[in-house]
């Protein structure tokens, strides 16, 4: 993924009246708009995997969606906003969500069941600014899909490699666990998943 900023400092609200309809992915960093130019290969893994969680919600008639586009709302800032990959909603919850309807976008962490970053070459906002903002949402699943292995060995292991890390909300802090090859992940919001880390990753070859 390619990313450009935007030499403007914006408030959440003036980025949202910006933000232009229909075309473009766009998030906003302390006051800085970031214009998100997603790889192929980065849209094929995002796409399967939303296609997958979807299959399950129709599958058991969850009462969830996965919309095109959302902005999620970090606590304590009125000048951050990020644009997930996919992101996975609970409708019940919308009703406690002032700008869902105008804005499409969430304040609420409960609203969240959860949420996947695709990681690219800005990996670093997916495994620190943004794990930490959701877990202060206390959005109670992420996952970092890195199926390129590129987070740094901190986060993904010496020598690196492709790795799935699901990150579980428990007692207010995110435990991780990671997956690779054939390896079948566990999703705590959808248990009956059937998926390993190297279906995921093929997606991306």
């Amino acid at each position: 993924m390619i990313v450009e900023t935007i030499p403007q400092l914006m408030t959440l609200d003036e980025f949202s009246d910006w933000y232009p309809d229909g075309y473009g992915r766009y998030e906003l960093h302390n006051g800085v708009v970031f214009e998100m130019q997603p790889t192929g290969t980065h849209e094929q893994v995002a796409g399967f995997l939303a296609l997958k969680l979807g299959a399950q919600i129709e599958l058991l008639e969850l009462p969830y969606i996965i919309p095109r586009q959302a902005i999620v709302k970090p606590i304590d800032t009125d000048k951050s906003g990020y644009n997930p990959d996919v992101i996975v909603l609970d409708k019940s919850a919308f009703k406690n969500e002032s700008l869902w309807k105008k804005r499409s976008t969430i304040t609420q962490g409960k609203t969240v069941k959860l949420i996947i970053e695709v990681v690219s070459t800005n990996w670093r906002d997916d495994y620190g600014h943004k794990l930490i903002d959701y877990e202060k949402l206390e959005i109670p699943e992420y996952w970092i899909v890195d199926y390129l292995g590129l987070g740094g060995k901190r986060y993904i292991g010496d020598p690196k490699q492709p790795t799935l890390s699901i990150y579980q909300l428990i007692d207010g802090e995110y435990q991780v666990q990671q997956f690779r090859g054939d390896e079948k992940i566990i999703s705590p919001t959808f248990p009956e998943l059937k998926l390993t880390a190297k279906q995921i990753f093929a997606v991306g070859d």
